[in-house]
């Protein structure tokens, strides 16, 4: 990206939450956190200090299938940055006065999220989709399972998903790839002597890994009681894993249903009754399994109607499907919205890793932009009729106690 004076470098590991038993659970999210703790050659401060003093920021994030350590820098500092982020990646102390004593803070993260029910609403809806497996439980784990992770869990942990052949480095910005490859090799190699550390073998993409098959738990319902000013609900059902050639055919239905202010959703929940403020439909993929959901927020009292309209709109869809200006507006957004999410260096970086990690391919944006205007009104109907017709499944966080009631 010549015309950007900024580089984005990230560095992604092929582990997730899904990678974790119920007795390591939140293991992977808690080494995000004790990497950035100190290494051999640096201290937490020196850690953080060093990319701050030069404008820059470095961060990092965990999801249920991959983590990422990134920075973002002046196209100058690339150096630094490569020689950071290798150190923190390869050569984390894990010390055990560090594991004890982010412990407090990642159950104040856990804390937070409880307290937003916003947040916590879709970590129940993946409960209720996926059951107690890996794919349902929550990314950071739970305050009870972070309480019993050991140093010695969580160090295993380490040592075993942090090697070569499980990450990618990508990068974007004003760059020449074979100057990013000569840093990223010297920084792992000064980190030689101080890591676990196998820098050789074969990329293991992690869509190519063997897989147990993920059962969703089907029609469940989830409520959490709580005096809530605001009532919150997720509805919705199995989704299409992430290779699933039907992937570009929902993105158009889920921009149709719920996904801007030209939507049915957003039209009859809020334009025409003024029932929520916030009301919208999703499609996330997995390697092997997906989910597909409408998150409304709205006044306890009205959430028995809001529930209503969202089960009615999805049949709807199924019976009638979408019209030719709904699938050219649900192909524009789409297509749209991703051209516009790669103008910055992070984006193009996270799109390139991402895609050599979990596909083991990169797709060109013009390839991704032809295969979203190829979708059919036929292609969503099929979709539609393939996942919208099962039972439900329902997180409701709010002023109740009978879930029954809010069942069809």
């Amino acid at each position: 990206m010549p015309s950007v004076r900024s580089v984005t470098l990230g560095v992604w590991v092929g582990v997730g939450s899904r990678d974790e038993d119920a007795e390591s659970a939140g293991a992977s999210h808690y080494l995000e956190h004790l990497l950035f703790k100190g290494t051999a050659r640096r201290s937490a401060l020196d850690i953080s200090a060093s990319i701050e003093a030069v404008g820059g920021e470095i961060n990092a994030f965990t999801t249920k299938e991959y983590t990422c350590y990134y920075a973002r820098v002046l196209d100058a500092d690339l150096p630094l940055a490569a020689d950071v982020l290798t150190d923190v990646v390869a050569a984390a102390l894990i010390r055990a006065e560090d594991v004890e004593s982010e412990r407090g803070v990642i159950l104040e993260e856990i804390a937070m999220t409880d307290d937003d029910p916003g947040d916590m609403v879709h970590d129940e809806f993946a409960l209720a989709l996926f059951g107690d497996s890996p794919l349902g439980r929550p990314i950071a784990g739970t305050a009870q399972s972070v309480k019993a992770l050991t140093r010695e869990c969580i160090a295993a942990h380490y040592r075993r998903h942090y090697t070569g052949p499980n990450l990618v480095v990508a990068a974007a910005g004003n760059l020449e790839h074979e100057r990013v490859v000569e840093l990223v090799h010297a920084g792992f190699m000064r980190c030689a002597g101080d890591t676990h550390l196998v820098l050789d073998g074969a990329l293991a993409p992690f869509g190519a890994r063997e897989l147990a098959a993920v059962a969703p738990a089907g029609a469940a319902t989830r409520l959490i009681n709580r005096k809530t000013e605001q009532a919150h609900l997720v509805l919705g059902m199995p989704g299409v894993r992430r290779t699933d050639d039907r992937r570009w055919a929902l993105g158009v239905l889920a921009a149709v249903l719920g996904g801007g202010m030209s939507s049915r959703l957003f039209q009859e929940v809020r334009e025409k009754r003024g029932l929520a403020y916030s009301v919208y439909s999703y499609a996330s993929q997995y390697a092997d399994a997906g989910a597909f959901g409408v998150y409304a927020g709205c006044q306890p009292k009205k959430l028995r109607e809001v529930i209503a309209l969202c089960r009615a709109e999805i049949g709807n869809l199924v019976q009638h499907g979408v019209s030719e200006q709904e699938l050219a507006l649900g192909i524009g957004q789409l297509r749209g919205g991703m051209v516009l999410g790669l103008e910055d260096t992070g984006s193009r970086m996270s799109r390139i890793g991402k895609g050599e990690l979990v596909y083991g391919e990169h797709l060109s944006v013009d390839t991704v932009l032809d295969l979203i205007s190829g979708v059919t009104l036929d292609d969503v109907r099929a979709v539609a009729d393939d996942l919208l017709t099962a039972d439900p499944a329902l997180a409701v966080i709010g002023p109740y106690k009978d879930p029954s009631a809010f069942t069809a």
